[in-house]
């Protein structure tokens, strides 16, 4: 009984984690309690069985974020618990390695020739060069066909811009928050500052408009978070000050999108998080993205006395076993997808190597604690991006074991590039 065109992006749900002997006789009620259903589609096997996931589009986004609300984590049968996330088809591709010299203008015209259906290209400026890009751009297709198309063509690794082998992947679909969520939010994300310019100075940028409406300022790099004392504020500021300059440079100011507590900085690879407990997103900062995967974010969490919680997700192992005679073939870490890689470390080495720049390199420190104990840090330089005052990372903790040490510098390092 459906009229019209189908349902815009953004009313799709992804399903994983179904029992493979359930069909759409039982999971079609479950999903029709969020809303009417448009198309259910369960992916399944040649031997009859299902996939063990499914789609299911709804027919506004209100049902389909509904949908997620509910029925997550949803114990579909004794002890099997579904997952269920939006669905989006994916429209942006990451463009790696791109001459850090090429301006906006020069990559859309060089992508439009290469490719078809662009329609927009996304750029950002250097954290200490505002002159110069980061090395990498995101495409915009009109569609997920285009993109997929373009993805094809420029995938082998032997396709070059301006002389330059390039890299290419999906960009994850920016982070969804529902409308009832972002209507709370009082926190403006502000992008593309000067390394040099303080917290002191944005404060007092934005209360210009209005006196005293800035709660505080956390400025991480080259983006910072403003919060302020009441929502119409935030919004009015919003209005005023993007495009604005600070401290000669021209900013961008969005609404901070709240993510999910259990967010980690394996999530830095989807967006800039701020690493307080403030857990707020800001605009889409993709370095490497992949396709989405099912279930709760992988998640580092830190003991008080700096040393990594080994019950958590990323300290279990999935092993399987090796019989005799399986092949092996040898592979280069590098070709394999960031998912792969459990730790931090692995992870600041896999992300420097997708950006053409040199291995993060690691110093140990020391001191005594009050009880005797010897306590560690690494300070992380990243010798490509070192300028001579924001050329290290360093973390606020300390920790008892070296091994706890650096994977704590490598997340920290992930957070703040």
């Amino acid at each position: 009984g459906w009229e019209g065109p189908p349902p815009p992006r953004g009313c799709e749900v992804f399903v994983g984690k179904i029992p493979r002997d359930m069909y759409e006789d039982e999971l079609v009620p479950i999903f029709e309690r969020a809303g009417k259903i448009y198309e259910f589609r369960l992916m399944m096997e040649f031997s009859g069985a299902n996939r063990g996931y499914a789609f299911v589009m709804y027919t506004t986004k209100e049902d389909a974020q509904l949908a997620i609300k509910i029925l997550n984590n949803y114990e579909i049968r004794p002890g099997k618990f579904i997952g269920v996330c939006v669905s989006l088809d994916n429209c942006r591709l990451f463009i790696g390695a791109i001459p850090k010299e090429k301006k906006k203008e020069e990559i859309l015209n060089e992508m439009k020739k290469v490719t078809e259906g662009v329609v927009d290209v996304i750029v950002y400026p250097n954290a200490t060069d505002k002159t110069k890009n980061r090395g990498f751009a995101f495409v915009e297709y009109e569609s997920h066909r285009a993109a997929a198309m373009a993805r094809r063509r420029l995938i082998p690794g032997t396709f070059q811009l301006w002389g330059h082998t390039i890299q290419v992947d999906w960009a994850d679909p920016e982070t969804q928050v529902d409308e009832e969520t972002m209507q709370r939010v009082k926190v403006l994300y502000v992008r593309n500052l000067m390394m040099s310019t303080t917290e002191d100075t944005i404060k007092a940028e934005f209360n210009k408009f209005k006196p005293g409406v800035v709660e505080r300022v956390k400025k991480l790099r080259d983006y910072a978070f403003v919060h302020f004392f009441h929502r119409e504020d935030a919004i009015a500021a919003m209005s005023l000050m993007n495009g604005k300059y600070i401290d000669g440079a021209s900013i961008e100011v969005t609404l901070a999108k709240p993510v999910n507590k259990e967010s980690t900085w394996k999530q830095h690879f989807n967006g800039q998080i701020s690493p307080s407990s403030e857990n707020l997103l800001g605009f889409p900062n993709k370095e490497y993205n992949h396709q989405k995967s099912l279930g709760k974010p992988a998640s580092f969490s830190v003991r008080p006395n700096g040393q990594l919680n080994p019950s958590s997700p990323e300290a279990e192992r999935c092993m399987y076993s090796f019989f005799p005679g399986i092949k092996l073939t040898p592979i280069s870490m590098y070709s394999l997808k960031s998912s792969h890689f459990s730790s931090a470390a692995m992870h600041l080495d896999y992300f420097c190597n997708k950006n053409n720049w040199a291995p993060p390199e690691y110093y140990l420190y020391s001191t005594t604690s009050q009880d005797g104990k010897i306590l560690l840090v690494y300070k992380v330089l990243i010798p490509s991006i070192a300028d001579g005052s924001q050329g290290y990372f360093m973390p606020d903790r300390l920790c008892t074991t070296v091994e706890s040490a650096k994977e704590l510098a490598a997340q920290f390092t992930l957070l703040h590039l």
